[in-house]
């Protein structure tokens, strides 16, 4: 990278300079995430900054601070959820952001690593209304940074005040992940894929980090076992209603708004769970979908919409909404079990309505 285009300086991780100080009154969800972005992205820019040069250009492309051609760019990272929960969930157990920062900074980082390999899997030419890594600069540059991103994000973890315990945690919640993973990418040549093992995988692929991101702000933030387990069970059912909600936006959503390409699951076969609850559903709906769907060649044309059409014919809208209603609420009851502070009790559970009413 020219000297000229080197990413911002940022000192975070390395001065201890402390965050500003918190507000008494609960925040609206929008202004949380501002907050958690304000403190998580100078301490992540300072981690890609510290990688090697190759691998720093991708990822900091991948994060929308570059262009194709290594100039500074606008482009979006996203919401950051999972790194504003474990701040918040660090604050709910009496603990402090800027104890639990090194520890969102590292959740942030293994899920990018996720999604790096998740495009080039899916074969996604774009996200975040922008080219998608390896559709820039090769499949096996994209594989390699990510795994640059998940090294990156246990020598951040390693800065924190419980190293141990938190290397743990994550480990943990990125072998479920990639568990997860495997099993969603060995569906797309099954046609009898059940609704057990779809929701199986989602709990892994999807709910484990979010349940790890909340745990491992507990653990900072120096909460008891039993605040851990239950922040841990808060964020794996918050973030099975996120994978729901996901699963809808791929194949309703808009992609102006997505930024991912209409019908993009559809057109790759992805058994995401609106899909298997319509193809298990035993209705005629179900059966036409499974006649157009199950087959070996792409769908074209209008075919993808149909799918749609007939998905949502067959129940499967209806039964994910269901599902991330109810998963929200049992989340909320594993909140309030954890005996949060009021002020981010009240924060995280505007951001778990945020995950599960969101458009994009």
């Amino acid at each position: 990278m020219p000297a000229g285009d080197a990413l911002p300086p940022a000192t975070a991780l390395r001065s201890g300079s402390p965050p500003a100080l918190r507000q008494a009154a609960p925040r609206p969800a929008a202004e949380v995430l501002a907050w958690s972005r304000s403190l998580v992205d100078p301490a992540l820019r300072e981690a890609v900054d510290d990688m090697p040069g190759s691998m720093r250009d991708i990822a900091a492309f991948h994060f929308g601070w570059l262009d194709e051609g290594g100039r500074p760019a606008e482009g979006s990272g996203g919401k950051a959820i999972r790194p504003a929960l474990t701040l918040l969930t660090a604050e709910a157990v009496g603990g402090t952001a800027a104890a639990a920062l090194p520890a969102a900074v590292a959740v942030e980082l293994a899920h990018n690593f996720s999604l790096l390999h998740d495009d080039v899997m899916d074969g996604d030419v774009t996200r975040r209304h922008r080219p998608t890594a390896w559709s820039v600069f090769g499949i096996n540059a994209a594989i390699l940074a990510g795994d640059a991103l998940l090294a990156a994000a246990f020598e951040t973890l390693a800065n924190g005040r419980a190293p141990a315990a938190g290397v743990r945690v994550l480990s943990r919640a990125i072998l479920e992940l990639v568990e997860g993973q495997s099993a969603d990418i060995s569906f797309e040549d099954r046609s009898d894929v059940s609704l057990t093992e779809c929701l199986t995988m989602a709990s892994r692929k999807t709910a484990a980090l979010l349940g790890g991101a909340c745990a491992l702000g507990a653990v900072h933030g120096g909460g008891d076992a039993d605040q851990i387990a239950h922040f841990r069970e808060f964020g794996e059912r918050l973030g099975l209603a996120f994978q729901l909600v996901d699963d809808l936006l791929g194949i309703w959503g808009d992609p102006a708004v997505t930024g991912k390409p209409v019908h993009s699951d559809l057109r790759n076969h992805k058994k995401s769970l609106p899909v298997v609850a319509a193809l298990t559903s035993r209705t005629p709906a179900g059966d036409e979908l499974a006649a157009l769907y199950l087959r070996d060649t792409p769908l074209t044309g209008d075919e993808p919409a149909r799918a749609a059409a007939l998905i949502d014919a067959a129940g499967g809208r209806s039964w994910a909404t269901t599902q991330a209603d109810d998963l929200l609420t049992e989340a909320l009851t594993e909140l309030d079990a954890a005996a949060p502070t009021p002020t981010a009790a009240t924060e995280l559970q505007a951001l778990a309505n945020l995950v599960t009413r969101r458009s994009s």
